[in-house]
């Protein structure tokens, strides 16, 4: 898996971007940043390249 398709935790995305995780968690819900679900509990995960271009853009999603 490259960098561009790896998928990280809601809470390392959180922290990433000096954000809640319950943020992240609307954003979904309003469907401004698509998480990944997994697993059985279908957890978050999030695409590192798009929390870079959040980073990396002037306004949040």
């Amino acid at each position: 898996m490259n960098d561009n398709s790896k998928l990280i935790k809601i809470r390392e995305a959180a922290e990433l971007l000096g954000i809640n995780p319950e943020t992240l968690r609307r954003w979904d819900n309003e469907g401004r940043l698509n998480a990944v679900r997994i697993g059985k509990r279908k957890d978050r995960r999030y695409k590192l390249s798009d929390i870079q271009k959040i980073m990396n853009s002037t306004t949040k999603p």
